[in-house]
């Protein structure tokens, strides 16, 4: 592993900007394409904000975000709540799916994700929490960098 970061915050809606502020600077020391750290921003905006409005509901609560970047240039970041978890995650990552649709949530998140990074999983259990898991090589191999 080369590089890792860890950010413990409230999920406050404010704190979905932070961090993808820090992901944004932890990435940049890599050197990656601009639009790569456009797509990470989102894939982490998406992932915070289903923490901030889904896990804890207005609830005040702690999300752990960890990033890590390898010898490889693939970069890991885990979007982690101890909120109330999900209760069937297949079905949570179906597009379209939301369990808040009186306030036009659009349930695309998850599918966002996807779009933006090369792997995403997501581990859960009702009551205790949700982890979201993605991953993104951030420069080709013959890249310099």
């Amino acid at each position: 592993m080369n590089n890792q970061m860890e950010l413990v915050f409230l999920s406050k809606a404010e704190n979905e900007a932070f961090a993808r502020m820090v992901v944004s600077a932890f990435l940049v020391q890599e050197n990656p394409p601009m639009s790569v750290i456009s797509e990470v921003r989102t894939a982490v905006s998406e992932a915070v904000t289903n923490a901030v409005v889904h896990a804890y509901d207005g609830k005040l609560g702690k999300i752990i975000l960890r990033a890590q970047m390898n010898h490889e240039a693939v970069l890991t970041i885990d979007i982690e709540d101890f909120g109330c978890g999900i209760d069937d995650v297949r079905q949570a990552m179906q597009p379209f799916f939301t369990t808040q649709p009186e306030r036009e949530r659009t349930g695309i998140g998850f599918a966002l994700m996807q779009s933006f990074m090369d792997d995403v999983k997501v581990y859960s259990s009702p009551g205790s929490g949700t982890t979201v898991r993605m991953s993104r090589r951030i420069r080709e191999e013959n890249e310099c960098g």
